[in-house]
This record gives C-alpha cells, sequence and structure tokens, in this order.
C-alpha cells in the first residue's frame, strides 16, 4: 500500500494496515538531506530532493511544501531576509495601519517568486512521486496573514478597535488564497493545508468573528476543485476545536498543547480525521522508543482511532535519526 493509497483510504474510513504517518518536517529534513535552511525555502528542487529523501528513508507518507509562513506575505509586499541556515525573518514593509490593510490588493500568484516555486515543488512531487505519497500544498489563513502584514501586537489591537477594516483586508487575503489554491490543485496536490496559527491566541469570539466563515470559504472551494483540505492551527485549540471540526475540514490537526482530543472525537464526521499529537520536544525529540510508543497509541485510542500518526507540531531539527525510525516504528505497530 503507497502512502497515497493509505492516507486517502484511512480519511475515507475504509481499512488500511496501519495508521498514515505524516510527521511535519521542516528544518529536520533540510538538515538530514544536507541543504541549507536559506534554500530550502527558496530553491524548489532542494525542497523537493529533501521532503522526499525523508519520506523513502523514514517510511513517510506525504510530502509537503511547508517551510515558512512568509511565501505569501513577500508577494502582499513584505520583505524578507533569508539567513543562510536559519528561518526567514521580515524586515520591513508591513501595513501602516488597519485603513491601509483595509485598501490592500490581491497579490498574483504567478508574478511571485515565492508563489511559484512553491507552483514548481508541486509540479516535481508530481512528476516524482505523484502516485506514490499524499502531496499537500499550503496557504496561510486569514487570522496569521494578517498578522503577517501589520505584526503581532498592531494586528491584535485591530481585532479590537478596527473590526470592519480587519474583515475587508481578510476577504482579499481569501480571495488571493483561492486563487493560488487553484494554482496549487491544478499543479498536483491532493491537499491543501490552511496554517493559521494565530487563531489559538486570539480566543473563541475572534475565532468565529474573523476565521471561522472564512476557513469554510476555503475549504469549500478547496473540495469543489476535488482536493482534500488540512487545517493546522498551533497551540491549546481546545475552545475552538468544535468550530475547526464544523468546517468541514478534512484533516483537523491537533497540537500537542491540547490535553486530549477524546472529547471531541465523537464530533467528526465521516470522511474528518485528526492528526498529531506527540509532544515533539520531550517525547519524540528527547523519548526512548518506549515513551514514543505509548503517546502515539494514547492519542490513537483518545482519537476513536482516527488520527494520523504525527507531532503535535514540527520535528525540531535536533531530534535524532534514530528518534524518527521509532516515531515510524510506533505508527506501524497500530493495527485496525
Amino acid at each position: 500500500m503507497t502512502g497515497l493509497q493509505r492516507t486517502i483510504e484511512f480519511i475515507r474510513g475504509t481499512d488500511v494496515d496501519h495508521p498514515p504517518f505524516h510527521p511535519i518536517i521542516m528544518r529536520w529534513a533540510a538538515r538530514y538531506a544536507g541543504v541549507k535552511y536559506r534554500d530550502f525555502c527558496t530553491v524548489p528542487a532542494a525542497k523537493c530532493m529533501a521532503m522526499i529523501r525523508c519520506a523513502r528513508d523514514f517510511g513517510i507518507d506525504w510530502v509537503t511544501v511547508m517551510s515558512d509562513p512568509w511565501a505569501e506575505a513577500s508577494a502582499f509586499g513584505v520583505e524578507i531576509h533569508y539567513p543562510e541556515d536559519s528561518l526567514p525573518v521580515d524586515t520591513g514593509g508591513h501595513l501602516h495601519d488597519a485603513a491601509h490593510a483595509a485598501a490592500l490588493n490581491p497579490y498574483d500568484p504567478l508574478k511571485s517568486s515565492r508563489c511559484t516555486n512553491r507552483i514548481s515543488e508541486i509540479h516535481e512531487f508530481s512528476k516524482s512521486v505523484g502516485d506514490e505519497l499524499f502531496i499537500v500544498g499550503w496557504v496561510e489563513g486569514p487570522v496569521a496573514e494578517y498578522v503577517d502584514l501589520r505584526g503581532a501586537s498592531e494586528a491584535s489591537m485591530d481585532f479590537l478597535t478596527e473590526p470592519a477594516l480587519v474583515g475587508k483586508a481578510m476577504d482579499v487575503i481569501i480571495e488571493s488564497a483561492m486563487e493560488f489554491i487553484s494554482l496549487q490543485i491544478s499543479a498536483g496536490a491532493h491537499c491543501i493545508g490552511i496554517g493559521d496559527s494565530f487563531c489559538s491566541q486570539i480566543g473563541p469570539e475572534l475565532y468565529y468573528s474573523f476565521a471561522f466563515e472564512r476557513h469554510k470559504k476555503l475549504i469549500d472551494h478547496i473540495h469543489n476543485k476535488g482536493a482534500l483540505a488540512k487545517l493546522h492551527i498551533c497551540g491549546n485549540t481546545e475552545p475552538i476545536l468544535p468550530g475547526m471540526i464544523r468546517t468541514g475540514v478534512d484533516i483537523i490537526d491537533i497540537d500537542h498543547l491540547v490535553p486530549s482530543i477524546s472529547d471531541f472525537a465523537a464530533m467528526i464526521g465521516p470522511g474528518q480525521v485528526f492528526s498529531g499529537k506527540s509532544d515533539p520536544v520531550t517525547v519524540i525529540q528527547a523519548g526512548p522508543a518506549d515513551t514514543i510508543n505509548r503517546s502515539v497509541a494514547a492519542d490513537f485510542i483518545d482519537s476513536g482511532r482516527r488520527c494520523i500518526v504525527s507531532a503535535g507540531c514540527e520535528i525540531t531539527p535536533e531530534t535524532p535519526v534514530e528518534n524518527m525510525k521509532y516515531f515510524h516504528a510506533a505508527a506501524r505497530a497500530i493495527r485496525l
């Protein structure tokens, strides 16, 4: 059974040999493959090589375009610096105030190097492993992207003092994201992830005000284009998990900071699964094999046996190779 088959059939609820194995690897993949992180972020061939090598060496069932949250922000005009071997940082070009944000214009993905790189990555994945591995494209969600464009402190004030202007900007963000989604699916993505990390920081009231309906719009668009959708929100999403599930998204990522998913297992419908949620530091990076095994098994049971095996966010670059092997073995040890 291929990783693509395993993932799609598991989401559909049909029999597979074991749950899919979807660790989020970005800096870890670059380090393992000997790729400088600047190249991982900006050179499609480097990222694709690293992701495919990791998938084949560790039995990983997917490949993704994930590396950093700045692709769309750079398309909107934010200036990004790419250190040789560490995470990109924003250095300028932010929107000055909520009024400027409300006047935001959509970007053209085909005129942004970071966006065209992402499309190229998906083309390469599709050509090389399209019938073998689950290919996941990516867009930033409306809340996270607004924060990227304004800055965290400024955006947080805007959410409270200028909600109408924020909403106008977010509608433009969604419009651009939908075009970018269409291009990624046309390039061969089986699924599109939506990363909206800041949603865990704003509370349920603002989540439902700013994010919920816009997430639904993105997810409906993805489904209408024939792909699956994944929603990734970092942090303790327990207060908004019912809403995340109600969006109709196919894969709901669960951070390790969520205490338990057992209370939410009954809420997911046919064709929905969780993904998570072992602690990437204390369990996957530091834990011996038996700790990793126990964590993976417990998460799977808590989910009602509807959980893709992953950590509760990115695998750290310091995670030993042996621990990644243990992690894969823990996924394979689960029988459905």
